[in-house]
């Protein structure tokens, strides 16, 4: 049996005493591509930062056992500063450095060979911002796994990109969990959800946890959006509302 990365046992997460995030109770086998679904404000940012270690559990456990680095939205990037993709994947060579030291050649040849892993070699030496929003985002996967991460956060990493880099960022987290690495996604897409092997549900507490053929139904979808829950008509998938953002935490 796979060996968990992640396990939380009763946990509860917050900030200065206040929980926000309750009854977390699921454990995350290694290689595993994780759909998280939740509303903004549900708790998926709280999630996040407590895997990588910035808040500590206000009650029960959160252990994780491997290293972990997260993949922002290529939206949320900053385009107009003078780097190239290989400047950018090498950065992630800083979270395992000491402080003092400045990334050498070989931590440039170690981004070198995660832009190859997310099929990017070829645009090493191009400028970070002239990239498409695919490109970006599969930079900023090789920087994560420059930091030699075997648990990738993805916060909404689809958003913004076009079928054809949806596609390829599907192929790349399926490639990435062949590979032995845990991959855990927040995305508003059920229909998403649904192909991937687990999906956890939150909206303030866990909703949700398990195989998505099992933890998705309407009642879970229900609770966890509220009523924002529609029929595609001809199609046996639940539909959820493009969620409207108001530049709150989620």
């Amino acid at each position: 049996m796979t060996e968990a990365v992640v396990i939380a046992a009763h946990a509860g997460l917050g900030y200065e005493g206040r929980t926000v995030l309750r009854g977390l109770e699921f454990e995350i086998p290694a290689g595993s591509r994780v759909g998280i679904l939740g509303p903004n404000g549900g708790g998926k940012t709280t999630l996040f930062r407590a895997l990588l270690g910035e808040i500590t559990p206000l009650t029960g456990q959160l252990e994780v056992t491997v290293s972990t680095a997260t993949v922002a939205q290529t939206d949320r990037s900053r385009l107009d500063y003078p780097v190239s993709a290989l400047d950018v994947a090498t950065m992630g060579s800083l979270a395992r450095l000491p402080w003092w030291k400045k990334p050498g050649r070989a931590e440039r040849e170690r981004a070198r060979q995660a832009l190859g892993e997310v099929g990017l070699s070829d645009l090493a030496g191009r400028r970070f911002g002239d990239l498409s929003g695919g490109q970006r985002q599969r930079v900023l996967i090789a920087r994560a796994l420059t930091a030699d991460a075997d648990l990738l956060l993805m916060d909404e990493p689809f958003t913004g990109l076009d079928t054809t880099n949806e596609n390829r960022l599907e192929e790349l987290i399926d490639h990435l969990a062949a590979s032995g690495r845990t991959v855990m996604i927040a995305t508003h897409e059920v229909e998403q959800a649904e192909r991937w092997d687990l999906v956890l549900c939150l909206n303030g507490e866990q909703i949700s946890f398990g195989d998505p053929a099992v933890a998705i139904s309407k009642p879970v979808l229900e609770a966890t959006y509220g009523g924002h829950i529609v029929e595609i008509p001809g199609q046996p998938q639940l539909g959820v509302l493009p969620a409207h953002h108001h530049g709150e935490g989620h």
